[in-house]
């Protein structure tokens, strides 16, 4: 009897809170990172109309300043914590036109950016009200530099009529969770700690701190580590190819992802790659889709959208989800448009020269035709293949122009009558917006010709992802074409390089389907699809994640009170970053889903290519060198990923080529000695020459041997000891071509396998190698030459002293 009324009298006793911290758990920022609040202060301060375009400068003295500030402290008091006003008195007033009394000024714009940017977190809100309801005593416990006074400010700001139990800012008590303030706050409320939570973010400081005074921490982190390393290589990425615009005031797009994210159930990785990327940037370019349908609706105007197929069948779906039937989904393709507008054989001849190989069957099933002499011409050649280049020279010889005007009036007149089937009110259409992924605007431009000589009045307005405008400067007067990444968000410069990389994105958004090669009413009739099962699955994953971002991410954002897309501008330039991080700088995650990847080359033909070729990449880093590298048109289509399958550093100085930050003098061969090689020949001969060793700016030594087929060698000999006595040998290559300099040119780089290289007096360990005596040699065979002139490369990276 005595034991249970002790009990009940202690039960009696026994007081339970929940705290919360504030900053990143309770409160969300609608910016990138914590510093954005920085960066809005830069701006709601005036500085950036009297200092304008030096945001960085600002940011980052407001974080030196809290440093100092927090030293000092440490120094003098003991412990770090500190208030607002001692983080500003160590910032530098006069350097931006400011003097000390504008301290107060400086505090209060960056409360007022709290103030804007500050969000409740649902999710938290509600298990607050939840464990208030539930009799629980609930709070906050935050480590800041704003005092009680205005953390209570902020938080009725973000919900108001919010109250508490207690509220714990660190800058009043001189002691953070890590320290003394979560035994403090047990101490003063009378909390039993062992019947008590904490809610944070931080692993330090809410964690272990709570852990420590015996409350139950309930972790909540910001993102998953690999999300933060996307946003991490987003931020990079951004700051480097959108330089000098705000790179943290994303109006809350960053936020969006996580909260989404964080609600979204475990799924594949595919999933994952289409709900973090493909969904927001497909999302971002769903609003500016729509809001160019408004620019080009007015009085008297009947506008119609067309998603192009294939690669604008996943921005369809997302638009079918988000607007209802509103749209059409119009398969058209490039060939078929060409085809169609052609009243001379230019336009064919110009689709033929992008085609790298094709044979007769695929030729007479682009044309609908097949005469002798173009049967001829194929016969004529080896396995009856010819390069695109070839046939489109020819063209004038083998077809006439009123064959091509007969074919082109009958794929016209079966295109339009699938375009009155498919786009409802199709004839009392004046205007149809094009979307697509973009570049150059061919299909827009081909159906202008089309509907020009079929006499329809409607006006083209297309919309791209991504668009390279110099190539809409001929627009006839009342189309258009517009993108959402112009070359006011990223220079030219930086959009080739996109563009060139654009190929990955476009396997993940297209349809499953063949590409169109004609129509029988309303039936498209489709080629096969050459891609392989396993891809297309993978693919539909990716849409499946991004059609489940976009379908949450409207009530997201109205829920969290965020609008990332409400100015152009801003969205364009994340939207930017997103696609650029993707294809320039994607994980290793990333490049393990998608490097088997292969492209079809939609132009008629049943090509496939590798999206990946990261050997080849090195290949010909030895052969050519990086500049050439990162300039090279033909397979493999991925670049970014091929350089980044080589390295992530490799992939970052493939990002710093397009961005124009790869001086070639820092990177590019320098010439740094001489040595004599060995030449024999196969009659047993032997001859020495002179070469020139270069050095890399990545501390890499090449050799280029250049051989004669007249010479007849058989081998080249390489002294070690005289130049690289030790190191790893990277590659050994082979270009061939008619004269050296066809040779050097010649991206057609052939790597000599490591099993047929012969090494005298050398200890190796894979592709480490050390010479045993000065005698010590490298043996190249040389393989039968099929042109005039070979030149063998080599890359080595020397350990120790080199060139002796």
């Amino acid at each position: 009897m005595t034991i249970a009324t002790a009990g009940a009298k202690r039960r009696e006793r026994i007081v339970s809170a929940w705290s919360f911290d504030v900053f990143d758990t309770f409160l969300l920022r609608a910016c990138t990172t914590s510093d954005g609040v920085f960066e809005r202060t830069y701006e709601l301060s005036g500085i950036s109309r009297t200092c304008p375009n030096v945001s960085k400068s600002f940011v980052q003295h407001r974080i030196q300043a809290e440093a100092r500030a927090r030293r000092t402290a440490k120094q003098k008091r003991g412990a770090s914590e500190i208030h607002i006003g001692e983080i500003y008195s160590y910032f530098p007033f006069r350097l931006f036109g400011l003097a000390r009394h504008h301290l107060s000024d400086l505090v209060e714009s960056e409360f007022a950016a709290e103030l804007e940017l500050c969000r409740a977190n649902p999710d938290m809100l509600r298990q607050y009200l939840d464990m208030k309801r539930a009799g629980h005593r609930v709070g906050f416990i935050s480590d800041t530099y704003w005092d009680s006074g205005r953390l209570a400010r902020l938080l009725r700001a973000c919900r108001p009529g919010l109250d508490w139990d207690f509220l714990y800012a660190s800058c009043d008590h001189g002691s953070g969770k890590s320290e003394a303030l979560f035994a403090k706050y047990l101490s003063e409320q009378g909390i039993d700690a062992s019947v008590s939570f904490h809610v944070g973010d931080n692993d330090n400081a809410d964690i272990k701190g709570a852990k420590r005074h015996g409350i139950r921490p309930r972790y909540y982190p910001q993102a998953t580590q690999q999300l933060a390393s996307m946003f991490q290589r987003e931020t990079a990425v951004f700051e480097l190819l959108c330089e000098g615009a705000p790179s943290r005031l994303d109006h809350g797009a960053r936020t969006l992802r996580r909260m989404v994210a964080a609600r979204s159930a475990e799924r594949s990785a595919a999933f994952h790659l289409g709900l973090m990327v493909h969904g927001p940037m497909l999302t971002a370019f769903d609003a500016f889709v729509a809001r160019r349908c408004d620019e080009v609706s007015g009085p008297g105007r009947r506008v119609k959208v067309g998603f192009l197929g294939r690669d604008g069948f996943l921005s369809h779906r997302i638009w079918q989800n988000l607007h209802g039937m509103t749209s059409a989904y119009l398969e058209i393709n490039r060939r078929v448009s060409l085809i169609a507008s052609a009243d001379t054989l230019q336009p064919l001849a110009d689709l033929l020269a992008n085609i790298v190989k094709i044979d007769a069957p695929i030729f007479a099933d682009m044309t609908k035709t097949m005469t002798p002499r173009i049967a001829r011409f194929f016969a004529s050649s080896p396995d009856g293949i010819v390069t695109g280049k070839e046939i489109a020279e020819a063209l004038p010889d083998l077809m006439d122009a009123g064959e091509i005007a007969d074919l082109a009036a009958g794929l016209r007149a079966r295109l339009i009558a699938y375009l009155r089937h498919v786009i409802p009110g199709f004839d009392d259409c004046t205007d149809l917006v094009l979307t697509d992924l973009g570049y150059a605007g061919s299909v827009q431009k081909a159906m202008r010709r089309v509907f020009d000589l079929e006499g329809i009045p409607i006006r083209l307005h297309g919309t791209y992802l991504m668009s390279l405008d110099d190539a809409f400067h001929d627009l006839p007067e009342g189309d258009s074409a517009v993108g959402l990444i112009s070359d006011l968000v990223v220079t030219p410069h930086i959009k080739r390089m996109l563009v060139r990389n654009a190929p990955m994105l476009e396997q993940a958004c297209c349809s499953p389907d063949g590409s169109v090669r004609d129509y029988d009413g309303d039936q498209v009739l489709r080629e096969v699809n050459p891609r392989p099962a396993s891809q297309i699955a993978l693919a539909a994953e990716i849409q499946a994640g991004a059609l489940a971002f976009a379908e949450n991410a409207d009530r997201v954002a109205l829920e969290y009170g965020l609008r990332p897309y409400a100015v152009t501008e801003v969205a364009a330039r994340w939207c930017m970053a997103t696609v650029a991080r993707l294809l320039l700088q994607p994980d290793e995650n990333e490049l393990a889903l998608l490097g088997a990847f292969l492209h079809d080359m939609n132009l008629g033909t049943n090509t496939l290519v590798p999206m990946i070729d990261g050997r080849f990449i090195r290949r010909l880093i030895t052969a050519r060198g990086l500049s050439a590298a990162c300039t090279l048109a033909g397979p493999p289509i991925w670049l970014g990923g091929s350089f980044s399958a080589l390295s992530p550093s490799y992939g970052y100085f493939y990002l710093l080529f397009g961005a124009n930050r790869l001086p070639a003098d820092v990177f590019e061969d320098t010439p740094c000695g001489l040595v004599q090689i060995g030449l024999f020949r196969a009659d047993g001969g032997a001859t020495l020459e002179t070469v020139t060793v270069h050095r890399t700016g990545l501390g890499e030594l090449r050799l280029r041997v250049p051989i004669s087929r007249d010479i007849g060698i058989a081998a080249v000999a390489l002294p070690l000891p005289k130049f690289a006595p030790e190191g790893l040998l990277h590659d050994v290559t082979m270009q061939s071509g008619d004269d050296i300099r066809d040779a050097a040119e010649s991206s057609d780089v052939v790597g000599i396998a490591a099993e047929s290289l012969v090494y005298a007096g050398v200890q190796r360990n894979g592709a480490h190698y050390r010479t045993e005596n000065d005698d010590a040699c490298l043996l190249i065979p040389v393989v039968p030459m099929t042109h005039d002139i070979a030149i063998y490369s080599v890359a080595i990276t020397p350990h120790g002293p080199s060139l002796k």
